[in-house]
């Protein structure tokens, strides 16, 4: 978030259609309660300025959050989230959330680098979560 507006990152190497990277943030911020019912997401003019990506992509993003029921757009006002994602166990301060940090902290203090912090997770996740 920046000046309380979500600051979207685009990785044009992941393989993962942007329109679909920025659907993803939008729903992150949602969970997270950065992102709320009433809230306005930022214009694609906006968003286009920020990440150089096409206006029919932020669009097609928007368009998807919509179909979900997520989001409103509304002509001439602006785009306005709708639903709430978000969970107390998901806010900061939240005993789940912080023993994750306390974890990360651990991981990055040991030397642990990115990508096998995500093979442990995922690794972990899978033990406990099905597919």
């Amino acid at each position: 978030m920046l000046d309380g507006m979500i600051e979207f990152r685009i990785d044009r190497h992941s393989g993962v259609a942007t329109y679909l990277q920025i659907a993803a943030q939008v729903k992150q911020a949602m969970r997270m309660g950065l992102l709320g019912p009433g809230d306005q997401l930022p214009t694609a003019r906006e968003v286009v300025e920020s990440t150089t990506v096409n206006p029919n992509t932020v669009l097609k993003a928007y368009r998807e959050l919509e179909h979900e029921g997520l989001v409103e757009g509304r002509r001439g006002v602006g785009t306005f989230v709708m639903a709430s994602l978000a969970t107390d166990a998901a806010k900061a301060g939240a005993p789940l959330r912080e023993e994750l940090d306390l974890w990360m902290g651990r991981a990055v203090s040991d030397g642990l680098v990115v990508d096998v912090v995500d093979a442990i997770y995922t690794d972990v996740r899978s033990a406990h979560y099905e597919a």
